[in-house]
């Protein structure tokens, strides 16, 4: 069976890791279980810490340096192929760009955001076979359930 990728834009990951969002939970499980391999590319990463870095984020400081080897430790890092030209999707927030370009370059099946920019390219990204969705939407025994309908 091929394996399943995700990628995760840098919100979702702060729910998992600092806010610790129930909404995140299936997903977080997935993946730690690794029946879902979730995709960072360096880009990614370098964005995640800057925002753990410069952001207020809630009450409690953040333990950057956690957050961060936890990100090394259950995602796969990986680059973009050169090969997007033709299935490029354009965001219109050009910081978004990279998730985007990641989940489609890799064969990704998920792409899980809240950001709206994101959000807007659902419909011309399933076209290539990406679920672009919010993660509290992630419910993958759903789309297991579609493929097999597919395949008859």
């Amino acid at each position: 069976m091929k394996p399943l990728f995700v990628v995760l834009d840098t919100n979702v990951v702060l729910d998992w890791f600092v806010f610790h969002n129930p909404g995140v939970k299936a997903i977080a499980r997935a993946i730690e279980q690794g029946s879902v391999r979730w995709l960072c590319s360096s880009p990614m990463r370098a964005e995640l810490a800057h925002v753990l870095a410069n952001a207020r984020l809630g009450e409690a400081p953040v333990d950057c340096e956690h957050v961060l080897t936890l990100v090394n430790r259950l995602a796969h890092r990986l680059e973009p192929s050169g090969s997007l030209s033709l299935q490029r999707l354009r965001c219109s927030d050009s910081s978004d760009q990279m998730f985007i370009d990641l989940a489609l370059s890799q064969g990704a099946r998920w792409l899980l955001s809240r950001d709206r920019a994101l959000l807007k390219l659902a419909r011309k990204a399933a076209v290539s076979g990406l679920l672009i969705q919010t993660p509290e939407a992630w419910r993958p025994e759903l789309d297991a359930d579609a493929d097999t309908q597919a395949e008859r």
